[in-house]
């Protein structure tokens, strides 16, 4: 049965794959479940910074500000 993941294959220094390895006997998970984990925890965290910095930029602006409820016509 064919997968809808994408398969990626990488490689690590020897410390680092000792940690995955580590890591993913101290949860019971297989390593490639470990990584993918590891994966998308490190994307949230990026995008995460992305928004952060974004939310800086327009902080900094000058101008009036307009409060979310105005904008989207809330109560």
């Amino acid at each position: 049965m064919a997968t809808t993941k994408q398969r990626i294959n990488i490689t690590v220094e020897p410390d680092m794959g000792e940690a995955l390895l580590a890591s993913a006997r101290q949860d019971k998970v297989p390593v490639a479940s470990k990584a993918h984990d590891l994966l998308r925890l490190a994307l949230e965290i990026e995008e995460d910074l992305a928004w952060a910095k974004l939310v800086n930029h327009r902080l900094k602006m000058k101008g009036t500000l307009v409060s979310h409820k105005k904008t989207w016509g809330l109560k």
